[in-house]
């Protein structure tokens, strides 16, 4: 048959690799990515913050799961950093922030005035309210997929990429995968593949789920000099998902997102000028800071379920296909967890999971 596995993961990204870790630990795993190297597609364009209260009830159980292995409370090393998060809101915009404190910890309501200590180029005169959660952290994404890539090595498992998939068919009980150049054999198959989870279910004779790519552009902008130092500003930003904007540091720059959720078909993004644009005129309205030219721009694709959940589970139909994807824009700062879970629900290695958040993943409920 080729190449054979225990458990075969398809995708690269953060999702596949730290699954693949884990999973390692007790059974034999090979990775396959199409890109020539990792994380090259959403992970590696995220904004890289770990936010505690973002994503709805089930996404904030993953971010606490997931912080002791993020923070180095679990062993090994912190890929965390201060940051902080700030939003403000104009007054047309109350009932959005009231929508988004609902269930939320640890974020505490701040002045107009407390805000422009924070970051001083807010407008004190578009300010109507502003919400704080401080211990927003930034994520080092290259030294958490590099970790994982490293553990997963260690324990035996492969990472092959520029791996491009050509067909996926069952084999007996379990699957044979045809590359350009290689044939792969595993008894279970994990969908990792981010904006292509569908298209790689429809490969393996499975109806798609719904998993929607979304488009998430940014630009990297060069501040003033007479600004004075950035580097020490929180995020911060609007909490209009969709049509809002943030802005964080990036060293002496700061890296500015419209904020954007367009539906797209999945391919190799890139940004959409008027889109970035009008994130840019939004973004000048709320601060006093002169627009210049970007250097450098990009965009990424963030994958939601219909229900905005991710989906982690076996597909009840058919044996031995197993979805890892749907993170939308929280699969970096939920690595862990979600790692974790694929474990437990795989090999039934690891510790217990909540059985309300497996239930709240799993690909039944879509079905």
């Amino acid at each position: 048959m080729g190449e054979t596995s225990d458990i075969l993961i398809i995708g690269g990204g953060i999702a596949g690799v730290s699954a693949g870790a884990e999973l390692a630990r007790d059974a034999s795993v090979t990775v396959l990515e199409a890109e020539t190297q990792l994380g090259y597609h959403s992970t590696g364009r995220s904004a890289a913050i770990f936010i505690r209260n973002y994503g709805n009830a089930t996404l904030r159980k993953l971010n606490a799961m997931a912080h002791p292995a993020l923070s180095g409370q679990s062993g090994g090393e912190s890929v965390l950093s201060p940051r902080g998060e700030l939003l403000v809101v104009q007054e047309h915009e109350l009932d959005t922030l009231d929508a988004y404190l609902e269930g939320t910890d640890s974020v505490e309501r701040v002045s107009a005035e407390e805000a422009m200590a924070l970051v001083p180029i807010l407008r004190r005169d578009r300010i109507a309210a502003a919400v704080i959660e401080r211990d927003a952290q930034d994520i080092d994404v290259d030294r958490l997929l590099q970790g994982y890539a490293r553990a997963l090595r260690e324990r035996k498992g492969r990472i092959a990429t520029g791996e491009r998939i050509e067909t996926i068919a069952r084999d007996g009980d379990g699957w044979r995968v045809e590359t350009t150049g290689r044939t792969y054999g595993a008894r279970l198959l994990v969908d990792a593949a981010g904006a292509w989870a569908d298209e790689v279910a429809k490969m393996a004779g499975l109806p798609p789920i719904g998993i929607q790519p979304m488009r998430r552009s940014a630009v990297l902008m060069p501040v003033p000099e007479d600004v004075g130092p950035v580097g020490d500003w929180p995020l911060f930003g609007s909490v209009v998902e969709g049509e809002g904007w943030y802005a964080k540091p990036e060293g002496d720059k700061l890296m500015i997102s419209p904020a954007d959720e367009d539906p797209v078909e999945p391919h190799d993004a890139w940004p959409d000028d008027m889109v970035v644009a009008e994130g840019l005129y939004r973004f000048e309205q709320m601060v006093d800071l002169p627009i210049v030219k970007p250097t450098h721009s990009w965009a990424g694709l963030r994958s939601f379920a219909p229900d905005r959940t991710p989906v982690v589970g076996f597909d009840p139909l058919v044996d031995g296909f197993f979805w890892l994807a749907g993170q939308g824009g929280y699969g970096v700062q939920t690595a862990p967890a979600l790692a974790a879970i694929t474990r437990a629900l795989c090999t039934g290695g690891g510790s217990d999971v909540d059985q309300s958040v497996t239930k709240a993943l799993s690909p039944e409920r879509l079905r």
